[in-house]
């Protein structure tokens, strides 16, 4: 399968970077756009000013913000809480959609579902995959070199994606591990939070290795225990993404947690930014899960008290550095 019509649904930094990818490659690439005013001005500058400012949107590339059954592979680069009631506009359009691939990051908040269970659900379709990695949209939009990874359980599928989303700059790997691919999506975007954090304190190199490791164990543990292989999160979406999250400033939950441990409160934080932090719902999402799976995470419930309960980042860090030694 190699699409020549694909709909790109949802016009946020990552959602455009894959649109000029896509149309890059030479497909016939339409975006849709939520905000009326923003498509519009996209479609009159032929830029993102808002979610991508600076990159010029290639003239192919068409703008809609009305559903449209008009592409055989659909893409969703929505932030996960607003999946579900996204694809439900879409469900009629997307009927007789050969691929629908999810982007987003996350795990929805009262239903603890991943996006391709949420997809499934209101799509009615078992013709999924998940797209994730260490993808910086800055970076990629930029014409820098990445790689990314295309799950599906059906590994034809995944095949026939990798087909159409690879460029000689976007390398593509499949893998047949969905569950572990999206938790290593939304999981480390925790861990970067906490790795802003260490980076607003000035702990040091030490203290943030030691700090991405324990949090690579935490996503591994919770993975594994819902299902995932292992091996998966020693991959691109795992340990690839997750270090590229914890140590890059272009990185939104690394962002929250540095502003954090420099004394901002978190309805100020979140009030300064355009685009949604999705490590700030997954806390959340990720302690029930661990609560109900009877999974350890002392760093995700630092974290979580840090945001949600007023407690001190230097408290957490010493409660983190007095827990009882274990075996690692």
């Amino acid at each position: 399968m190699s699409p020549a019509k694909i709909m790109v649904i949802g016009a946020g930094a990552w959602g455009t970077t894959l649109a000029i990818l896509l149309a890059e490659k030479g497909h016939e690439v339409t975006l849709w756009v939520f905000e009326p005013d923003l498509a519009e001005q996209m479609k009159e500058l032929r830029e993102n000013k808002i979610f991508l400012p600076g990159y010029q949107l290639p003239a192919s590339l068409d703008i809609i913000t009305e559903p449209s059954n008009a592409a055989e592979l659909f893409l969703f680069a929505v932030p996960t809480q607003f999946l579900r009631s996204t694809a439900g506009t879409w469900r009629k359009a997307a009927k007789k959609a050969q691929a629908v691939i999810c982007a987003s990051k996350g795990i929805e908040q009262n239903t603890l579902a991943l996006p391709l269970t949420i997809l499934e659900e209101e799509l009615k379709t078992n013709k999924l995959a998940a797209l994730s990695g260490p993808n910086l949209s800055a970076e990629i939009a930029q014409g820098k070199p990445a790689a990314c990874v295309i799950a599906s359980s059906d590994l034809s599928l995944a095949r026939a994606c990798q087909e159409v989303f690879t460029l000689e700059r976007f390398r593509v790997y499949v893998n047949t591990d969905p569950i572990g691919v999206q938790l290593g999506g939304a999981l480390k975007n925790i861990i970067a939070i906490a790795a802003g954090i260490a980076d607003g304190l000035e702990l040091g190199n030490n203290a943030k290795a030691a700090l991405m490791i324990r949090g690579f164990a935490e996503i591994a543990r919770l993975g594994t225990a819902m299902g995932a292989d292992l091996t998966t999160f020693a991959g691109l979406s795992g340990m690839g993404d997750l270090i590229t999250t914890c140590s890059s400033p272009l990185s939104r939950n690394h962002c929250v947690g540095e502003q954090l441990a420099r004394g901002k409160d978190l309805k100020t934080i979140l009030d300064g930014m355009k685009h949604v932090a999705e490590g700030l719902t997954t806390t959340k999402a990720a302690l029930k899960l661990a609560e109900k799976l009877k999974v350890e995470l002392p760093l995700t419930l630092e974290v979580h008290q840090v945001l949600y309960e007023g407690k001190s980042p230097f408290d957490s860090l010493n409660n983190l550095m007095t827990r009882t030694p274990t075996s690692e």
